[in-house]
């Protein structure tokens, strides 16, 4: 087949995703002034203003698996002091809440700050990341992703395959020379299937019940980076990326509990 046919065919395949997600969209009632109402009350919300921007792709390869980062420019980094990410047409559209301590805050300056995580998405769907800054305003930064399925997709392994290991969690934090002494980027990944409770056992033909991260607690040598209250929409696996500034040597702690309450732990190596 000639590449200019193929091109062609790429492209008028690509402009009817875009028509029927577009149409799609455009049937379905708006879901925002109720979940806003419901979550913030009648909180004025700024949006698109360049407090935070939100990054996340247009078509999710996977649905269950969908990397997301937000980003908080320099004149606005220190005065976040909570986030909400919320996917407004999941089954539980709030898919984590963040308290940001003054480790990450007021650490030493590096400029932009981000965090980086994986939702799940169960059909096409704003993405939504708020922030509350200090002087109590909310800000908000949207996406708009292609998408289904992504909640009640089963985990990549089998479920007892799922549950070994359960609760491990890597750390690792890196420098960047050019970023200045202070600027370090933490990546916790944390071994949990996060299940749904939408998701069927290939055995049982049952749904498996839902079993995920629902707490979790990061802190530096100079304190509380941030908590998390997370939910279904969070991926399997949870791994959070996050950069943040600090002059103080010392151990990354993590704090996880799930559920089930069953809590795991796990501290890196002092000398981060």
């Amino acid at each position: 087949m000639p590449r200019s046919l193929v091109l062609a065919i790429a492209s008028i395949l690509f402009a009817t995703q875009g028509l029927v997600a577009t149409q799609s969209s455009a049937a379905e009632p708006d879901l925002w002034p109720g979940l806003k109402e419901e979550i913030f009350g009648d909180r004025v919300i700024a949006e698109n203003d360049g407090v935070i921007a939100l990054f996340a792709p247009e078509t999710a390869e996977d649905a269950a698996l969908v990397p997301i980062s937000v980003r908080f420019p320099p004149n606005t980094s220190r005065t976040i002091t909570s986030m909400t990410l919320l996917v407004d047409r999941n089954p539980a559209p709030v898919a984590a809440t963040f308290e940001f301590g003054d480790a990450f805050r007021k650490g030493d300056d590096i400029g932009e700050r981000q965090l980086a995580t994986r939702i799940r998405l169960d059909s096409f769907s704003r993405v939504r990341a708020i922030v509350e800054t200090t002087d109590g305003k909310l800000h908000m930064a949207t996406r708009f992703v292609m998408g289904a399925g992504g909640c009640s997709a089963t985990s990549s392994k089998d479920m007892e395959a799922a549950l070994a290991g359960i609760g491990r969690i890597d750390i690792k934090t890196l420098s960047e020379p050019a970023r200045g002494d202070a600027f370090r980027e933490t990546q916790v990944k944390i071994k949990h299937p996060n299940f749904t409770g939408l998701q069927m056992d290939p055995v049982s033909r049952g749904f498996v019940p839902a079993r995920f991260i629902d707490d979790l607690e990061i802190k530096s040598a100079d304190g509380v980076l941030f908590k998390m209250k997370g939910g279904i929409s969070i991926s399997e696996n949870p791994n959070l990326r996050f950069s943040y500034g600090t002059s103080t040597k010392g151990p990354i702690e993590v704090t996880a509990r799930d559920t089930n309450g069953e809590q795991f732990t796990s501290k890196s190596d002092s000398g981060s």
